[in-house]
Parts: structure tokens; sequence; C-alpha cells
């Protein structure tokens, strides 16, 4: 692990541990009012963790160190592997997820690590913005050259205003701000950021109040 990285996630790992440790009962009884204190900070130095995750990601992209280690892989498998760890946040959420990949769909070479990244933070956006019920599609198909990837909710959507500037580093709309949904601002520019440098292409559609429709193409070998 870089030096960087030890010198950021440390003391964030030694603030986790002490606090899964206060809250584990072993150093004497905590009172109700106690737990629920140390539940907003082990929340808090979460959000932290994954802020600081996504910056060290940015300055690898930015600085060009960020390496692309291609192998054959299938997007499907990745796609599906993602949509079961997710489940569970889907349902707490009250959202269902479907998958409709094309039939005999091939193998693409790309870094896997960076792709189900980029497809993470696609698909936490897509579940964390939809109020209430909702569900979200996912397609995988073929299209001449390039697999094309397609993810769409019915979420609180993109007002027209703010959607020039969606993939910018920091930027959340005032809509999703409104809903206090959590979020550090780089998850679009660091999915656009692994897509392009994948050799592929991102685009969104999106209506205020309707949904948004994110999708990308990756090359095929």
């Amino acid at each position: 692990m870089p030096l960087v990285d030890i010198i950021l996630r440390s003391p964030l790992s030694n603030l986790r541990w002490t606090i899964e440790l206060l809250m584990s009962g072993r150093l004497g009884k905590i009172e109700e009012r106690q737990t629920e204190y140390f539940r907003i900070l082990k929340e808090n130095s979460a959000r932290m963790g994954e802020l600081i995750s996504d910056l060290l990601t940015v300055s690898r992209i930015e600085t060009a160190t960020l390496p692309l280690k291609k192998k054959e892989i299938s997007l499907e498998d990745l796609i599906k592997e993602l949509i079961k760890d997710f489940e569970p946040f889907a349902k707490a959420s009250n959202v269902e997820i479907r998958f409709k990949p094309q039939e005999n769909l091939p193998k693409i070479l790309a870094d896997p690590s960076q792709l189900k990244l980029a497809i993470e933070n696609l698909l936490d956006n897509a579940i964390r913005y939809i109020k209430d019920k909702g569900k979200v599609e996912i397609s995988l198909e073929k299209r001449k050259k390039n697999l094309y990837f397609e993810i769409k909710d019915n979420g609180v959507g993109i007002p027209k205003e703010d959607q020039k500037y969606i993939f910018q580093k920091f930027f959340r709309s005032e809509n999703v701000l409104r809903y206090q949904t959590q979020g550090s601002g780089l998850g679009l520019y660091i999915t656009k950021s692994i897509v392009e440098r994948s050799g592929g292409k991102i685009g969104f559609k999106s209506e205020e109040g309707k949904g948004s429709t994110f999708w990308f193409t990756l090359p095929i070998k």
C-alpha cells in the first residue's frame, strides 16, 4: 500500500477499531443513549473512509498513476456479482433490481476492479436516489463492436439546469441535497474517467421527478 494511503487511512482505521471496541461492551456496560452516539460516530467514520478512497482514486487518475490491469472478463458475470452484493441495500431501500443481458455476449479486455468501481457508483446512485418504492433496470447488449451497458431508475432525476455539470468533481444536484442523500460528488467523475480510460464512452438522460438513465460503451476485444 502506498505511503499516502497509510497516512490517510490509519487514523480512520484506529477510530473504527476503537468505536467497535466501545460498542462491544468489553470495556464496560454502555447505555442506550451512548450506543446511539457511537452509531453516529461509526457511520460518519465510514463516510470519511469512502471520501478518502474517492479522493485517492481521483488523485491517481489525474496523475496517471492508476494503472489499467486488463484481462479477459465477462461483464455480464461482473454485473451479476455486483447485483448480489447490492441486494441487501436494495431491499432495505424498497428497490427492485432487474438485469436483462443479451444472450451469448462476448468477453471484453478490461480492468475488472476499475469496471467494478464504475458500475458500483452507477448502481449505488440509482438505488440511493429512489425515494419510496422503486426499481432499477439494467441491460447489457452487443452493439456493433461494443458492449452497451444501461442502468435506468425511477428516482428523483436531475434538473435540466444541473445536467451539464453532472460529471464534474464534487458536483451534487440541488434536488439531491434537498433529500439529504449522502455522497462525495466524485462517483460520476470517477466512473466517466474509468470508462474513457478503458476506451469507451458514457452518457445519460434524465428528467427531474421521473428518473435517470446512464449508459456506457466498451470496446469488444
